[in-house]
């Protein structure tokens, strides 16, 4: 750029920035005296109120004078978070107004406007000129999709077309120009690479100023109910969604609130990681949980559910054990398109036949037997659905109580528990009475006996002489308070069987055909139903089995939905079974769903794919209304490394990455373990010497992490950090990782403590060893104590340097 244009951009930024400062100066005392005025509302609030109920009118003025108030101050409090927002996007603006440009020329208008964009929007003193439009704005979407040359943005009103003649991106820190590049792409080499040169920070960190052509028609799609991402390790899938998060916020400002968005981490720890890029844009968080999260809060209190990643533990360490086979069969199955329709076909049979109840009791007897309950649920109408028979049951059963009651009051105990009854229990009775048979009772000392029955302290029972009455109420209280439990447990569906209904699908082979209409049963299919039936009998369960059982539960309970949710958001999607979107698509069924993985990191025994043809859930919401977008670009890691794991992968030829440059992987292979743990606390002090703030020891397994923890810490690594599935908060340092707890995140550097054969020698760990060598940004080593795993002896030895450590 020649002196003169730097000049004029120097210029253009110092005016911006001085129009911010004076604006967040205008509304700085607005915002303070705004406070100040919530903060003495509040303080003095029953100062301004008389609170008088003498009379209706009185209790009416009171109660008027409440909501006069109480509106005063909700007035006040909106009006404060109003500016405190515009103060605050204000504030965001100012270090960095704006990161692009691009002079477009409207073909009907026949005139050139320049456009600066930045994180949000930011308009002259005069209310129409915009000195910085919002990225999320249709005008700046051309930024992304356009390089100069003929170019159009849609609008409410319809398409505008015209030229763009020029784009221009600029890096600012500070209010100073640091940087500016014309370029003729969407984001030129020399920003994105300055960018991606950065160390991994604790949390992710906004893309704006760097989202790419295919990352922005991800963020935009607003058409799709299903929108699939399938994207490349570091393709920046995750960034981009949370960019779609902000825009869908502000497009949809008026109708969608951020508590209306739910994200579905891959754990607890990865909510924490990308819990700033929305607040950095102004946007307030989305909900964000877990399945397992979920899965524990209906299940929790009824079995002792086991996790994902105990599950993975199992996979990868139990292969000796006795049953491994028929685990994973199991697993495999239970995940599978053809168990989700034999439940459903299950669930159809239960209509007819089949259902378990459990009899109502009342401490140690029996009220209703199971029999008399499923005699009444299979006495309707065979069209009624499971649900809405078991509400019909329960109201039946609800009836039958209240007859049971009545019938209780004679029983002999009910006597023994009147001799026990104290002061405050007959108070409680007599309240009960009605006030006139009170009155007719007692004529003119109907006042005092209110009183009494009042005050506890000038209540005696022996002022009441009318003894069949008082036993009569006293024994409707004692039995209704010993029947509250019964009534609860009816209306909490305890006397459904669910345990045992689905117990009952795993018995013999015959069976299970008959009940599902199932023809192709799982390998060991026997010793698999053992394996459930002994966990179930001990209120445990399987991974594997929650979600189904779970599924199976509402279909007789009747399922529960969220209707106020608007889209779900699920990462790390190939991780799911299509029994856990089937239930997601219930239990959100005004939602639009956007899922995003890689196939290529599927590590879990029940993957999904989610590629093109292949992927089960272009099904879930029709092919029509689902959209899917490939990412093959690799954005995170060096071009050394991205050529060093193409290999590993099937199809990995189609990965492309980008071109910044490092070192090649270094393969370090050590006579012993010790000698590797020596050569690896060496490499951590010097890659920490370096300056990388963020370095990852990662294992196959958690227990080969605490084992690498320990041997480290014995080098002398204090500063190591070990991160387990209960980690809640991801942090920089040093730290020892489980592959399958590092998915989604990413290290400055990365540290295999494993690779050899013995550790890595099955075929479906290799998308393990996949996943965790693509954490590595700028640097990868990899240590073996034996012959290295078949995964690495495929690659070039070209893309590699090899060291023996003596």
């Amino acid at each position: 750029m020649n002196p003169k244009d730097w000049r004029q951009e120097q210029e253009r930024l110092d005016q911006v920035t001085a129009k911010l400062k004076a604006r967040m100066e205008e509304l700085e005392p607005e915002v303070s005296g705004l406070y100040g005025q919530v903060t003495d509302i509040r303080k003095r609030f029953w100062e301004e109120v008389t609170v008088n109920t003498a009379t209706d009118e009185d209790f009416e003025e009171t109660f008027f004078t409440i909501q006069q108030q109480a509106a005063v101050l909700s007035e006040r409090e909106r009006s404060h978070k109003q500016l405190e927002l515009r103060w605050r996007s204000l504030n965001r603006l100012l270090p960095s107004p704006y990161f692009g440009r691009i002079d477009f020329k409207e073909d009907e208008l026949g005139r050139t406007e320049q456009i600066y964009i930045g994180v949000s929007s930011f308009v002259d003193d005069d209310d129409i000129t915009f000195l910085v439009y919002d990225w999320r704005t249709p005008i700046a979407s051309m930024y992304y999709d356009y390089s100069p040359g003929p170019a159009s943005y849609e609008t409410p009103g319809g398409r505008i077309a015209g030229a763009m003649e020029l784009k221009r991106q600029y890096q600012i820190r500070d209010g100073a120009l640091r940087n500016v590049f014309d370029t003729s792409v969407t984001i030129g080499d020399e920003l994105l690479q300055q960018v991606l040169g950065k160390g991994a920070d604790n949390q992710m960190r906004s893309i704006v100023a760097t989202i790419q052509r295919e990352q922005n028609a991800i963020i935009r799609n607003d058409a799709s109910r299903m929108l699939i991402v399938q994207g490349a390790a570091g393709s920046g899938k995750t960034s981009a969604a949370l960019q779609r998060v902000a825009y869908l916020l502000y497009k949809h400002r008026e109708r969608l609130k951020a508590d209306q968005i739910v994200l579905f981490s891959p754990n607890p720890m990865f909510n924490s990681y990308v819990s700033t890029v929305l607040p950095e844009l102004g946007e307030e968080n989305m909900q964000q949980t877990t399945f397992q999260e979920y899965l524990d809060y209906w299940l929790g209190t009824t079995f002792r559910i086991e996790d994902l990643f105990d599950q993975m533990e199992y996979v990868l360490t139990a292969e000796s054990e006795e049953g491994y086979a028929a685990r994973l069969s199991g697993i495999q199955y239970k995940a599978s398109e053809a168990f989700l329709q034999a439940i459903q076909n299950y669930a159809e049979r239960l209509k007819r036949e089949g259902m378990l109840f459990k009899p109502v009791l009342f401490e140690d007897k029996v009220l209703i037997t199971a029999e008399r309950i499923k005699s009444k649920f299979y006495s309707y109408d065979a069209a009624v659905s499971l649900a809405n028979r078991v509400m019909l049951v329960q109201e039946w059963l609800l009836k039958e109580l209240t007859l049971l009651e009545r019938k209780e009051r004679e029983e002999t105990w009910v006597q023994e528990e009147l001799n026990f009854l104290d002061k405050d229990q007959y108070v409680e009775a007599y309240r009960e009475l009605n006030k006139e048979e009170v009155f007719f009772a007692f004529g003119e000392q109907y006042a005092e006996v209110l009183e009494k029955m009042n005050d506890p302290e000038k209540f005696d029972e022996s002022d009441f002489d009318y003894a069949d009455r008082e036993e009569e109420v006293l024994r409707r209280m004692v039995v209704k308070e010993r029947f509250k439990p019964v009534r609860r447990s009816v209306k909490k569906l305890m006397f459904l069987d669910v345990h045992g209904v689905y117990m009952q699908l795993f018995g013999d082979e015959a069976a299970y055909r008959a009940m599902t209409n199932e023809a192709e049963l799982p390998e060991r299919w026997a010793e698999m139903c053992e394996q459930t039936k002994e966990k179930l009998g001990r209120f445990e369960i399987f991974y594997e089995d929650a979600t189904p059982y779970l599924y199976l539960k509402e279909l007789i309970e009747g399922v529960r939905v969220n209707t106020e949710v608007r889209h779900v958001f699920v990462d790390e999607g190939q991780d799911y079974s299509m029994f856990q979107y089937k239930f997601l698509k219930k239990l959100f069924p005004r939602a639009r769903m956007t899922v995003l993985g890689d196939f290529g990191q599927a590590i879990f025994t029940q993957a999904t794919n989610l590629q093109e043809s292949d992927s089960p859930l272009l099904q879930l919401y029709g092919v029509e209304e689902t959209h899917l977008i490939r990412l093959v670009r690799s954005y995170r890691s060096t071009r050394e490394i991205v050529e060093f794991t193409k290999p590993m992968l099937p199809g990995g030829e189609e990965i492309v990455p980008f071109d910044r440059s490092g070192g090649k992987p270094v393969l370090i292979q050590t006579a012993s373990a010790e000698k590797r743990a020596e050569r690896i606390a060496a490499d951590l002090a010097a890659l920490q010497a370096e300056g990388f703030g963020s370095i990852a020891v990662i294992t196959k397994t958690a227990a080969e992490s605490r084992d690498a923890y320990e041997a480290l810490t014995a080098q002398g690594c204090q500063a190591l950090r070990l991160v387990t599935k209960k980690t809640p908060v991801f942090e920089k340092g040093a730290m020892v990782i489980p592959a399958y707890l590092a998915k989604g995140v990413e290290f400055d550097a990365v540290l295999i403590y494993e690779a050899s054969s013995q550790a890595y020698g099955r075929e479906s760990e290799r998308k393990l060893f996949y996943t965790a060598c693509t954490r590595a940004m700028h640097r990868l080593l990899v240590y073996s104590t034996g012959e290295w795993t078949p995964y690495i002896r495929d690659v070039n030895p070209s893309l590699f340097e090899m060291e023996s450590q003596p």
